[in-house]
Order: structure tokens, then C-alpha cells, then sequence
């Protein structure tokens, strides 16, 4: 049952009548953490406010794993701007249920920005909630997503792919060795060929990283 100062916040946000307003409102039910504030601030990815949009994803990735299931059940119903923010959001809290979510939108998303945040976010989910005998194959698929988006036309994908790449040579690094090794070869290789200077300089610090 939602409580005073919950409802209070939830109806700040629906009965907003400016645009700073509603960034305000809800900034103040995100900073709140209350779970039963998830449907709104899902709701807030939808209404053209940019500023609320980035305050209600921050409060979905602060509330985590309780706003998934919610996340994912609504994806259908968003317009595209709202499922952009949703797939952020989903990004930031790296549950695997979202898995499929994010391999998708990694690799055939229209928008960069969308593309990015799935990408980075896969390289990033928390793998100790994924069963151990299915691990190798998960792992297995979000490599070859962030092979292939390493080679996207736009130098921010690429360069989150190498963050995602990363941290899934880390996370594999004392258990599937060939993941692990596969990745390194893929950069020593990035480096030689990608031809913008920023991503190639995130490459070589990778490398790095992982050889320290």
C-alpha cells in the first residue's frame, strides 16, 4: 500500500503543470527510492520531457532489479522515444532478463544513443544471476553482439562496445579463457584498423587493463 509521502509524490508528478515542474517532481519520487513509484516513473519515460526522462531512469537504475519485470512487460506499449528511455534504463540495472532486450537493440536500434546504452550494458550484466550451466552460451551470444557493434557506423558505439568488451574479457577472464583470449586478439587487432582516434586510444587502454 502506498503511504502518505509516496502518494503525495506520485500525484506531484501526474498533476504537474509545467515542464520544470514535472523534471522536479520527479527527481524528488525518483531521489525517494519507493518501489511503489516504479509505474510512475515508467510513465515519465513517455512524456517528451527529457529532463524527467533522465531523472525517472536514474531512479528505475537506483531501484534496480524490482523495476525489470515492469520495464520489460510495458516495452511493447511505449511510443519510441518512451522505449528508448526504457532500454537506458534496463541498460543501467543489468538484469539478464533483459537480455534479449539489449541484443537486439544493440544490434539493430536506429538511434546511437540506444545502441550505446545496450551496448555497454551488456557487457556489464551481472553474470552471477544467470544459472552456471547456461552461462558459457549467454556469454557466447553478447560476445557476438559486441563484435559485431565494435564495427558500427558511428564512433560512440564502437567506443562503448570496446567499454562492453571489456568488462566481459574481465568478467571471463578466470573462467572462459577462450572468451577472454578472443577478445584481446580482437583488440590487438582494433587497434591496427579503427580509424578514429578516441576509440583507438579506450582500445589500447583496454588492453592494457587486462594484461595489468
Amino acid at each position: 500500500m502506498t503511504n502518505d509521502r509516496g502518494l503525495k509524490l506520485i500525484q506531484a508528478v501526474e498533476q504537474a503543470d509545467s515542464s520544470q515542474k514535472l523534471v522536479n517532481a520527479v527527481e524528488a519520487l525518483a531521489d525517494a527510492h519507493l518501489q511503489e513509484g516504479i509505474p510512475t516513473l515508467i510513465a515519465a519515460l513517455s512524456y517528451n520531457n527529457p529532463g524527467a526522462a533522465v531523472a525517472a531512469v536514474e531512479g528505475l537504475v537506483q531501484l534496480g532489479q524490482v523495476a525489470v519485470p515492469k520495464l520489460l512487460n510495458l516495452l511493447d506499449d511505449y511510443n519510441y522515444s518512451g522505449r528508448a528511455w526504457a532500454i537506458r534504463a534496463l541498460a543501467g540495472i543489468g538484469d539478464p532478463r533483459a537480455l534479449e532486450t539489449l541484443l537486439e537493440a544493440a544490434e539493430t536500434d536506429f538511434a546511437m544513443s540506444v545502441r550505446r546504452a545496450a551496448v555497454k550494458g551488456l557487457g556489464y550484466l551481472h553474470w552471477s544471476a544467470i544459472p552456471a550451466e547456461m552461462l558459457p552460451t549467454v556469454q557466447a551470444k553478447v560476445l557476438k553482439t559486441l563484435m559485431q557493434t565494435s564495427q558500427d557506423p558511428e564512433w560512440v558505439v564502437r567506443y562503448a562496445a570496446v567499454v562492453g568488451l571489456q568488462g566481459l574479457a574481465t568478467s571471463t577472464a578466470g573462467s572462459q579463457s577462450d572468451i577472454f583470449y578472443s577478445i584481446k586478439e580482437h583488440f590487438e587487432q582494433m587497434v591496427k584498423t579503427e580509424p578514429d582516434l578516441g576509440v583507438r586510444t579506450r582500445v589500447q587502454l583496454a588492453l592494457q587493463q587486462l594484461q595489468g
